[in-house]
């Protein structure tokens, strides 16, 4: 570690992974962020995400016997996006180990998600290179043992816009159209407006969001609130 990162954080994260490098170079490596050196973590990281998908895809395979191919994927995908992974990052407190520049320090990257996500998929690549698969794969079943056990339906996983076409579809009524209403304020802090409507009844409701598909999904899950009101 260097002063960027407390003495001996290695050290702990390492008995919070029931892990124990026999080459300490590589979790330095994982933990060091582009910032610092020039022996950054990028490519642990990509290696980490190829470990990490496959042994999720495995695990969800073996859990899942009857879930369509469609299914599996949305689940993979709630798995190991940034989210989860910020959330297991802060879990086993990652953020306290990783190396990052002068900068990074002073705008309080160590709990940025992106920064933690990206630990932890390197953490994991440097394990595979330390122990082999069968050392990432433990730990990946670890720091995923609760969430595996209580996996959410796959149909909460869909978003918004999927739900409402499906919804209408097993009414076989048509698909829904989205317009764009307004795009308004400067450049890197837009603010959008999509409109969601029913061909069928002429039933129209308005979303916002950061960007165009935010705002487009939003008006669908509206659309969908009040089509299950009126269904009541």
């Amino acid at each position: 570690m260097s002063a960027s990162a407390p003495r001996d954080a290695g050290g702990r994260l390492e008995r919070r992974l029931d892990y124990a490098f026999e080459r300490p170079a590589l979790l330095a490596r994982a933990l060091t962020h582009r910032s610092a050196a020039s022996d950054h973590n990028e490519r642990l990281e990509f290696l980490g995400d190829g470990v990490l998908n496959f042994v999720i895809a495995a695990a969800l395979f073996e859990r899942c016997p009857e879930a369509p191919e469609g299914d599996l994927s949305r689940l993979r995908a709630a798995l190991v996006r940034e989210r989860t992974l910020a959330a297991i990052a802060e879990e086993i407190d990652l953020g306290e180990a990783l190396v990052l520049g002068p900068g990074e320090n002073r705008d309080g990257s160590r709990r940025r998600a992106s920064i933690l996500a990206d630990g932890v998929e390197a953490v994991l690549g440097a394990i595979y290179c330390d122990g082999g698969f069968a050392a990432a794969q433990t730990v990946v079943h670890a720091l995923y043992a609760s969430r595996l056990a209580a996996l959410p339906s796959a149909d909460s996983l869909k978003d918004a816009k999927t739900r409402l076409q499906e919804w209408l579809q097993a009414r076989a009524r048509e698909r829904p159209e989205y317009t764009l209403v307004s795009v308004t304020g400067a450049d890197h802090c837009q603010h959008f407006v999509a409109r969601c409507h029913l061909a069928d009844t002429g039933d129209t409701v308005d979303g916002e969001g950061g960007g165009r598909r935010k705002a487009e999904q939003d008006a669908a899950r509206r659309m969908l609130e009040r089509l299950h009101a009126d269904d009541q």
